[in-house]
């Protein structure tokens, strides 16, 4: 598989995982960390590497 279609798809994976944090982790409090706000700084990093995939499928064609 072409490294840009893995980023591509790494990084919606990672999204989708945030976003189920996020979703069903706000009535959950870990002493160490929320959950919820982990969810979110994945879903940034999911959708940022997303676009880098886009961006590197684009560069390669």
């Amino acid at each position: 598989m072409a490294p840009g279609r893995k980023n591509l798809f790494t990084g919606l994976a990672v999204f989708v995982g945030g976003l189920l944090l996020w979703q069903f982790g706000l009535d959950v409090e870990i002493v160490v960390f929320n959950p919820s706000k982990i969810g979110v700084v994945m879903m940034v990093i999911g959708a940022l590497e997303a676009l880098w995939g886009l961006y590197r499928m684009r560069a390669e064609s």
